[in-house]
């Protein structure tokens, strides 16, 4: 009897708001066809596959490709920096924050809109014309950089071809370009905070910093929660067009990650099982650490994605 109410319950709800279920249709083709269907290709990684045998014609091998990269004498040092270079762009997760907190306390309306549109500006750019920047900026002969730096007497710095200035050029040019872009979720969510709660805390005497610290930041924590889980889930996954163009043979110590192997396996190489065997592990662990982090989020703040 109950199963029948609520069937009557949800075709009633489908009837009354078809119009808004068919807006989701779209959205839902969209992910049908480019997420779901090609899923059925995942199958390439147990198999040795070839292009003339097809899907299913190729022989199946089981685990043999993850077994030869994790056996691998490269297998540690793409580990080792795809972790300390998403780790190190996760360090940097609360500056979008702070930055939002300190544009909403700005009065001046046409100074905060100045520097919202210089922040989020750099966004736009492509990241083929962000490295290109980079390479003139930073060059040893020609670069601004190394001027200022011949300036104060110190000698020029190869900056794009020491091992140990890739990680901080890589992950502080991606703050510049992604800070202001990601600070608008949080002024979003900082506009919704209740102006009756700041003019409650002024009258008990609270500064600015104490109602930044016990009003806005409470109010916005939900949506901080819920963009950590985000960002989580897309730990081991780094945009490699980036690390590829800034990528050398005089930095590759620390800039070989796994999705330019990937790529170079992949695309350049032809093997594609191998390939797809090593994306399919990372995409493993990317869901172990969004299950995980959501669990935590959910038993210590309420907050999570499911």
């Amino acid at each position: 009897m109950d199963q029948m109410k609520k069937r009557y319950q949800i075709t009633t709800n489908f009837r009354s708001n078809w119009q808004l279920y068919l807006f989701l249709l779209p959205v839902l083709t969209y992910f049908f066809v480019f997420h779901y269907i090609p899923m059925y290709g995942v199958q390439i990684a147990f198999k040795d596959y070839f292009a003339n045998l097809g899907m299913f014609g190729s022989p199946w091998v089981g685990f043999e490709h993850f077994v030869r990269f994790f056996e691998s004498y490269y297998f540690w040092r793409l580990l080792k920096n795809t972790i300390i270079l998403n780790a190190y762009n996760l360090l940097l997760f609360p500056l979008p924050i702070i930055f939002a907190l300190m544009l909403n306390e700005l009065r001046n309306g046409t100074f905060k809109k100045w520097t919202q549109t210089l922040t989020y500006a750099p966004h736009f750019i492509s990241v083929v014309v962000v490295v290109g920047m980079l390479v003139a900026f930073l060059d040893p002969n020609t670069g601004i950089i190394n001027h200022v730096l011949r300036s104060f007497g110190i000698e020029p710095v190869s900056f794009l071809t020491s091992p140990e200035w890739f990680r901080h050029i890589y992950v502080w040019s991606g703050q510049w370009q992604s800070l202001g872009w990601g600070t608008i979720i949080y002024l979003a969510a900082l506009a919704g905070v209740n102006p009756e709660l700041h003019e409650a805390a002024k009258v008990d005497g609270a500064s600015r910093f104490q109602r930044i610290l016990h009003i806005n930041i409470p109010s916005i924590l939900p949506t901080i929660i819920i963009l950590f889980i985000l960002n989580i889930g897309n730990f081991m996954q780094i945009g490699f067009e980036k690390v590829l163009l800034m990528q050398n043979n005089l930095n590759s110590e620390t800039s070989d990650i796994i999705q330019t192997f990937v790529y170079e396996t992949g695309l350049l190489e032809g093997q594609y099982s191998f390939a797809a065997a090593i994306g399919l592990f990372e995409s493993a662990i990317n869901i172990v650490l969004l299950i995980t982090v959501n669990h935590i989020a959910r038993k210590v703040s309420s907050n999570s994605l499911w």
